[in-house]
């Protein structure tokens, strides 16, 4: 249920398992794209990046356990992560509703185009796409969506 979890900023104590929520729903989501690090490379850039100098939010049931992992660098929305097994509960709706709270003039976000079901999410919260690439612009080198959420 997602009022057993709260959404809150990620303090330096969170980035493990914060790091963990995200390779776990890398590769369940996207099993046909090659990361473009290792684990322990992830592990490091959202412990010495991403917590410390981007708004990093995490999902935190009520066993403390962190299910959940948002990114935000302005109008982009750079991450949403969630542990595989707590997809479909409301949590990812949660994190949404907060970035456009964040970010009341707009958003944007990329995602891999092989990834349906986040097209699916991102429609349904009112996104729209607006740009299909052929991966060269990215690190895993898979083509990816652009998506714009305007109020």
């Amino acid at each position: 249920m997602t009022d057993e979890v709260v959404l809150r900023r990620a303090v330096p104590a969170d980035a493990w398992a914060a790091a963990d929520v995200y390779l776990r729903s890398f590769d369940a989501a996207l099993p046909t794209v090659t990361r473009g690090h290792t684990d322990d490379e992830v592990r490091a850039y959202i412990r010495d990046v991403v917590v410390p100098f981007h708004e990093t939010w995490v999902a935190q049931d009520r066993d403390g356990a962190i299910v959940g992992l948002m990114v935000l660098q302005g109008e982009l929305l750079s991450q949403l992560y969630l542990d595989p097994k707590r997809r479909g509960c409301g949590i990812g709706a949660r994190f949404v509703a907060l970035a456009k709270e964040r970010s009341p003039g707009g958003l944007s976000l990329w995602t891999f185009q092989v990834n349906k079901p986040a097209h699916r999410f991102y429609e349904r919260h009112g996104f729209t796409a607006v740009e299909f690439t052929d991966g060269s612009g990215n690190e895993e080198r898979d083509p990816d969506v652009r998506y714009v959420w305007r109020p």
